[in-house]
């Protein structure tokens, strides 16, 4: 028979040990598609119907500055993925069809460490449901073993075949309210398990073409006034492909529609976790791929838009809210700016785990702004695309060109509009030249060649852009 004091002495070591070690939280991650910040109820657009997306706001954390590093789609997506910026990780422009899926294509990613690789082997499981654009679009890759999407970037939003695990499914009806179907699919498939999982649920909405929208998301904006939407004439160098959407009600009904559509797939998601009873432990952060004008600056489009292409404020500028009730502050407004190249160090930071030591990535981790802690890096993001880059402070933006396109030099204090370059004013000819300098010794220490040298570092075929 043991002793009362050895059974006292063996006790805290006895509790010590049963106790299971804390579960990780849950994440959902919904990425919208040529979504502007502007584009949200939460973000000041009274009459975007956005209730859901405005709720996680209201309830998390709402960064008022979150930025992409690519004003288009497959290079964006990358660097959400990677940390790695377009001239390292080599995808410099959206991912073409034959590229994308299909006998000429590969997993683009294949050699870039992603963040959910690392997720997967530290004990979670990851479900896609939506968009890819990455390569191989049609197989399971990067640490997840739920796959349902439509390969390539974009397609018609009705009657859509998917490609399930594998299989091919054709659907019927709106395709965001599938890509919705299949986001539940895998939540509930971890109904019950042991092991914390992510949900990726990037969605083809609100991309182009705006060929269909059910009505239950078009009524609410039948007497819209549409005054979110700009109507300024067509900007000189817009792309030919967009210009019949300037000034056009009918675009920017079934815009707003399309956004709706998604808000709505937002609130299953929460009602789904909530009846699983996991709702508390899940962090949802709701972003997008890059920004969108629509009719700003006379422009209907991300950073392909305009040729050359742009960095305007609303073709970079994303939501980003995170909300996990409990341990983020309900109504947090963060204003240090950030990146989509930040997101990789940010999300494994918050969730306890350990990022590999990469010295491609560029990003920090801004995990710890959701505690109310400060973030200790200068307020200066950098931004690429193809034959542009750029860098903006608190209140300047450089964008710089090759040789046989101009530049140009934004004061974003005077001129929030963007709407006088100020490339050749002398008045600023310290402060652009300080900021050339620091544009280009970013991108050398990062491994990049010279920006009249970004053909180099691309490795899938470029589109050909004109006016």
């Amino acid at each position: 028979m043991i002793s009362r004091r050895a059974f006292a002495a063996a006790l805290p070591f006895a509790m010590t040990t049963s106790k299971a070690a804390p579960r990780r939280p849950n994440v959902v991650m919904v990425m919208t598609d040529d979504h502007g910040a502007w584009a949200n109820g939460a973000y000041g657009c009274a009459e975007m119907r956005t209730p859901n997306i405005d709720a996680l706001a209201k309830g998390g954390a709402r960064f008022t500055r979150a930025f992409a590093c690519t004003p288009v789609c497959s290079p964006s997506r990358m660097t959400y993925m990677t940390g790695r910026i377009p001239s390292i990780h080599g995808i410099q422009d959206w991912i073409r069809p034959p590229d994308s899926f299909g006998e000429r294509s590969r997993k683009w990613l294949d050699g870039h460490p992603a963040y959910s690789e690392v997720l997967a082997r530290n004990g979670y499981t990851l479900g896609l449901s939506g968009k890819w654009h990455m390569g191989d679009d049609h197989l399971a890759q990067a640490g997840f073993s739920y796959w349902a999407t439509v390969p390539g970037g974009g397609g018609p939003y009705k009657d859509v075949e998917f490609v399930v695990n594998g299989k091919k499914v054709q659907t019927k009806g709106f395709k965001t309210d599938r890509v919705g179907d299949f986001a539940l699919e895998f939540l509930e498939s971890q109904r019950g398990s042991d092991k914390p999982f992510y949900l990726l649920m990037p969605d083809y909405a609100p991309h182009t073409p705006f060929n269909y929208q059910p009505e239950e998301y078009r009524k609410p904006y039948e007497n819209s006034q549409f005054s979110c939407f700009p109507t300024p004439p067509a900007h000189p160098n817009i792309y030919r492909g967009y210009r019949q959407h300037v000034g056009n009600r009918a675009s920017m009904h079934a815009y707003s529609a399309l956004i709706t559509g998604i808000d709505h797939q937002v609130g299953r998601v929460v009602r789904k976790l909530e009846e699983m009873g996991v709702r508390e432990n899940t962090l949802i952060v709701f972003t997008a791929d890059q920004g969108w004008n629509a009719g700003h600056h006379g422009v209907w489009g991300k950073g392909n838009g305009t040729w050359p292409f742009n960095m305007y404020e609303q073709s970079i500028h994303v939501p980003m809210i995170w909300n996990h009730p409990g341990r983020i502050k309900a109504g947090l407004r963060p204003d240090a700016m950030i990146s989509s190249y930040d997101y990789f160090p940010s999300i494994l930071d918050y969730l306890d785990v350990k990022a590999p030591r990469d010295a491609k990535r560029v990003g920090q981790s801004y995990a710890g702004l959701l505690e109310g802690k400060s973030f200790r890096r200068p307020n200066r993001l950098y931004f690429e695309y193809a034959n542009v880059r750029a860098v903006r402070t608190e209140n300047l933006k450089l964008v710089l060109r090759t040789k046989e396109w101009p530049s140009e030099f934004y004061d974003l204090e005077a001129d929030p509009g963007e709407t006088t370059n100020l490339i050749g004013d002398e008045r600023y000819a310290r402060q652009r030249e300080a900021l050339g300098v620091d544009l280009e010794l970013f991108f050398r220490r990062n491994g990049a060649p010279p920006l009249e040298q970004w053909r180099t570092t691309a490795r899938t075929e470029l589109t050909e852009y004109s006016n």
